[in-house]
C-alpha cells in the first residue's frame, strides 16, 4: 500500500495493492489493521453510495456537531475529490487538498473528522463510495460555498450543476466559529 500525504495532519491519499489480471482485479478496500498502521483508526459504522452525473458538484458538506470521518473512493467513472479543514483552533485551518480519485486508479482519500468534503463529477457519471465514522443525523447536515474565495479550491470546472442547498451554503467566514468543528472539545 502507497500513502501519500496531502500536507495537511491527518488528511491521506492511499493507493491500495491492486492484484490484478486479464480476468479482472482484486483489492481491499478496509483492513482495519493495515489501516492502523497508516494512522487511521477510523471505526466505520456506516456506508455511503453516491451516484452522480455530468457537471454535478457536490458539497462541501460536513457535520457538526457529530462529525463524521470518511474513506472516499470511486467505484465507477472519475471524480475530484476535495477536503477542506474547517477546524477552527487548527494550524491548517481553511486549507484544503484535492485529489482525482477513479475506478482506474483505486485511490482512496481519507477524511479526518472534522473536514468539510465535497467533489465534482470528471466526464459522464461518477459512482463514489464512502465510509463514515458515524452515522448521518439530518439536523446536524451543514455546507459552506464550494467555491468560497478565502479558501481557493482550483477546481478543474468553473460551474457545476448544484443542489439547492449547496447554491445556498455561506461562505465559511460567514458560519459562526461555534458552528463548526475544533480538534479539542
Amino acid at each position: 500500500m502507497n500513502v501519500i500525504k496531502t500536507g495537511i495532519p491527518g488528511l491521506i491519499v492511499i493507493e491500495p495493492r491492486v492484484h490484478g489480471d486479464s480476468r479482472g482485479f482484486f483489492m481491499e478496500s478496509w483492513n482495519e489493521e493495515r489501516y492502523r498502521e497508516l494512522g487511521i483508526s477510523a471505526r466505520f459504522v456506516q456506508s455511503n453510495l453516491s451516484r452522480s452525473g455530468p457537471g454535478v458538484v457536490r458539497g462541501l458538506h460536513y457535520q457538526y456537531p457529530r462529525p463524521q470521518g470518511k474513506l472516499v473512493s470511486v467505484l465507477e467513472g472519475r471524480a475530484f475529490d476535495v477536503a477542506v479543514d474547517i477546524r477552527t483552533d487548527s494550524p491548517t485551518f481553511r486549507q484544503w487538498a484535492g485529489v482525482e480519485l477513479s475506478a482506474e486508479n483505486h485511490r482512496q482519500l481519507y477524511i479526518p473528522e472534522g473536514f468539510a468534503h465535497g467533489f465534482c463529477v470528471l466526464g459522464d457519471s461518477v459512482l463514489l463510495s464512502y465510509l463514515c465514522t458515524d452515522v448521518f443525523y439530518a439536523e446536524y447536515d451543514a455546507a459552506i460555498a464550494w467555491d468560497d474565495p478565502d479558501i481557493g479550491i482550483s477546481w478543474p470546472v468553473s460551474s457545476g450543476q448544484l443542489s439547492a442547498k449547496d447554491a445556498a451554503a455561506p461562505l465559511l467566514k460567514e458560519v459562526a466559529a461555534d458552528a463548526l468543528p475544533r480538534i479539542l472539545p
